[in-house]
């Protein structure tokens, strides 16, 4: 019998990468993803490709730019004819598990308009198996679970509200309801040890998605105290909202979707204060830290069992969090603490690169195909993605990308956005492309708005923009070429590498 392979994908929400490996989080002590950034490769400038979590989710899952696979939006549906990671697993003889969710919306064309299924974007990707439902939006087992450990449960929508000292109005940094042994973390992690410890005499291939640190920022005691307020630095920013949201027409509505309020439930009265803002930081590294020490359990069990050997363990975040950075929270917004993710994969097969460093220029686009080579399955020719397994050699291939392409909408078609109501554009408009490189950043913007440009080398806060600056219009113009140009060489090419002669078919 040949050596079992097995994949483990960790995909956290909302996880930026300067958490783990970079000055937000150099005070918190996350032994587990840092041990298995020691133990692998860590991927310094991996970058999502598109926001929020479904569109980000659906470039995760299809190897595909949201320029080609279009589920731009969280409720916008994934056209079924796309390829995807669990369907090309199947097609190689293994079956692929979920733990979690995959914020898929479904293709409508030929279900019933009444079909449940269309009125969520929290849906399983077609081809998944889907064993542990763990969905934001509704979250039913986990709350049953609650219910059966004895909780009287408050209603849904207040779930996430911390609970006060009696005597006191509710603090950010208050606990959940819950104890942190039955936390949506904890419960998760319990389900995926269960059910995976009984499938360990075949080989098998599971995504284990966390909700957290997705806010609303609340978390169970001991995590909603476990980093002190003054750890976390202050946010990066100009002095005051009004002076941030002066720099571009798209920050002033981004204040407005976003404002901090949004991400704290039930604190009344809500002080808007850096204060406040400090400790909501403190709160997401403190649900940062949860994780970890879940994954620690995870992480031990792949060695008790004898696992780890024969398993690739992928660990990554969907997007990040800007946490008041530039005034900004959650994960709509051109700067980079929303696109700048983690990414550490071990490779039992590749021992000798434990430690190593990777500073090319990754995406998330890379992941499907990077499992689907390690497994040796075929890769789908419309993949956009390039397997990163080269890279983990210590080798970069000399035709590799030197730059990344990100892609955020920004409309609605139920409410529209402040982006709509305040700058006057069509849903079709609203959405926005950043090219970067190992030094220059673009942001190209839709609907008529100015670019904004960046030197990431000598201003890595993105606090000067320099595209209005006439010294830079070379630059800005050879950017914007560039972004022509990935548009035009990334177009679906799914068919486009075949082509019918006299003697058949070639290509693929």
């Amino acid at each position: 019998m040949g050596r079992s392979r097995n994949v483990l994908f960790i995909i956290l929400d909302q996880l930026r990468a300067d958490a783990v490996f970079g000055g937000l989080g150099a005070g918190v002590a996350l032994p587990r993803m840092r041990g298995l950034a020691a133990e692998g490769v860590r991927f310094a400038r991996h970058s999502s490709v598109a926001n929020p979590c479904g569109p980000s989710r659906a470039s995760l899952l299809t190897g595909l730019y949201a320029m080609t696979h279009r589920s731009v939006r969280n409720g916008t549906p994934l056209a079924a004819h796309h390829p995807t990671l669990p369907r090309a697993l199947r097609a190689g003889g293994v079956e692929p598990l979920l733990y979690g969710y995959s914020d898929t919306t479904l293709d409508p064309r030929g279900m019933a308009p009444a079909d449940p299924a269309l009125k969520s974007y929290e849906t399983a990707m077609p081809g998944f198996t889907e064993v542990v439902a763990m969905r934001f939006d509704e979250s039913l087992p986990w709350q049953g679970y609650l219910r059966a450990q004895g909780y009287d449960l408050p209603p849904y929508a207040r779930f996430y509200e911390p609970v006060a000292a009696p005597g006191r109005p509710p603090r950010v940094d208050d606990p959940a309801f819950y104890a942190a042994a039955h936390s949506d973390t904890a419960y998760l992690t319990d389900r995926f040890l269960e059910d995976i410890a009984v499938r360990t005499l075949h080989p098998w291939c599971a995504a284990l998605t966390y909700i957290r640190p997705h806010p609303p920022f609340v978390a169970p005691a001991p995590y909603n105290r476990w980093v002190e307020p003054g750890v976390p630095p202050a946010p990066q920013r100009f002095a005051t909202p009004e002076a941030e949201a002066a720099r571009h027409p798209f920050l002033g509505p981004a204040q407005a979707q976003a404002p901090a309020r949004r991400y704290v439930q039930g604190v009344e009265p809500f002080a808007d204060s850096p204060e406040t803002h400090r400790a909501m930081r403190a709160v997401y590294l403190g649900l940062a830290a949860e994780v970890d020490a879940h994954l620690g359990r995870v992480l031990d069990w792949l060695e008790a069992s004898g696992q780890a050997r024969d398993t690739l363990v992928v660990l990554t975040s969907d997007h990040g969090e800007m946490l008041g950075d530039h005034w900004l929270w959650g994960k709509m917004s051109p700067f980079e603490p929303a696109w700048h993710v983690p990414l550490v994969i071990r490779d039992p097969d590749r021992p000798e690169a434990a430690g190593r460093v990777v500073e090319a220029l990754t995406e998330h686009v890379d992941l499907a195909p990077t499992i689907l080579d390690w497994l040796g399955a075929e890769v789908p020719a419309a993949m956009d993605g390039r397997s990163l397994l080269p890279l983990m050699g210590g080798a970069v291939p000399e035709d590799w990308r030197d730059h990344a392409v990100s892609e955020l909408d920004f409309a609605d078609l139920e409410v529209p956005t402040p982006w709509q109501r305040a700058l006057g554009l069509a849903p079709e408009a609203c959405n926005l492309t950043i090219l970067r490189e190992a030094r220059w950043k673009l942001v190209h913007f839709n609907g008529g708005l100015p670019p904004m440009l960046f030197d990431l080398a000598a201003d890595p806060g993105e606090m000067t923009d320099l595209a209005g600056d006439p010294a830079h219009a070379g630059e800005l113009l050879r950017l914007t070429r560039r972004v022509l140009d990935h548009r035009m060489r990334q177009a679906d090419h799914a068919l486009t590498g075949m082509q019918a002669t006299a003697t058949g078919m070639i290509g693929r």
